[in-house]
């Protein structure tokens, strides 16, 4: 009987332990998070993508320009949307667009929440040792959002004894305390928190990728960027390590969206009002 109340006692824990957790997706319509993450092996291919019958892709959810849900519509709009979407078409399945904020893209990506982060991704060294990236497709600079009475700020120096705002788990975040050692960071989930704060008055400075701040400007008009952008941020869509499949057949749609004009058809729908750079794939680096 002993045996068999310890056999009992050992299907019940294996049972436990199949029913924890859940589907490691998660619905468009909100962040994507979960109270227990799941690992999942393996990588997402061209061909699991056609079998599940769908993209899906980590985007922001309040960046204008790149990836924002329109209130009006609750449509998800924007570059990085619309990149997702194309690669979608080019499957031949649907896409399905999940909140990404700075610090969970690459937690998402290697939980296999999602097929792709197409989140305003810098690639860098760093995140190069934890996931792949596609080949750049779009080139920021970091720059400083502050409000247009305030004289006290011209360039990243000045940030130096002030508070300013920005994303955690960002590379904006590291670049400031780089750069500007004695300011006093505030940081938040999303830019749309950081834009208001220091509309409020609660920082002196937002400091961002310059395309997300010309999206806080269109909300807040008595802001203004100052001095000049301070770094160089290449965008990448990121994906699982070791995505050989994958990688390949994203940067291929991202030369020939170039080539056949989609690509820049989608640059000035989404952020040609916002940027005088040439609408145009950067060259592979």
């Amino acid at each position: 009987m002993k045996r068999i109340a310890m056999s009992l006692g050992l299907l019940l824990t294996l049972a436990a332990c199949t029913s924890a957790g859940g589907s490691p997706g998660a619905s468009g319509a909100g962040s994507g998070a979960s109270a227990t993450p799941i690992i999942v092996e393996g990588v997402s291919t061209p061909q699991s993508i056609k079998d599940k019958g769908k993209l899906t892709c980590g985007v922001k959810f309040d960046v204008v320009g790149f990836g924002f849900r329109n209130p009006t519509n609750n449509e998800v709009e924007g570059f990085d949307a619309d990149l997702c979407r194309e690669i979608a078409k080019e499957l031949g399945v649907e896409a399905e667009l999940i909140e990404a904020v700075s610090a969970n893209r690459i937690p998402f990506i290697n939980e296999r929440r999602v097929d792709l982060v197409i989140s305003t991704f810098t690639i860098n060294d760093d995140r190069k040792t934890q996931i792949d990236f596609s080949r750049r497709y779009y080139v920021a600079g970091q720059s400083i959002l502050a409000k247009k009475s305030n004289t006290a700020i011209s360039g990243v120096d000045d940030l130096n004894g002030k508070k300013v705002c920005s994303a955690e788990g960002s590379t904006s975040e590291k670049n400031v305390r780089a750069k500007a050692p004695q300011a006093e960071l505030v940081l938040f989930k999303t830019y749309t928190e950081a834009g208001q704060a220091l509309n409020d008055g609660r920082c002196d400075a937002v400091s961002t990728d310059d395309v997300i701040l010309f999206g806080l400007i269109s909300a807040y008009p008595d802001t203004e960027l100052k001095g000049e952008p301070f770094t160089t941020e290449d965008y990448g869509i990121g994906m699982k390590k070791g995505s050989t499949e994958l990688k390949p057949l994203v940067d291929d749609l991202l030369a020939k969206m170039d080539a056949d004009g989609r690509f820049k058809m989608l640059w000035e729908k989404n952020i040609g009002k916002y940027t005088t750079k040439e609408p145009k794939l950067p060259p592979e680096s």
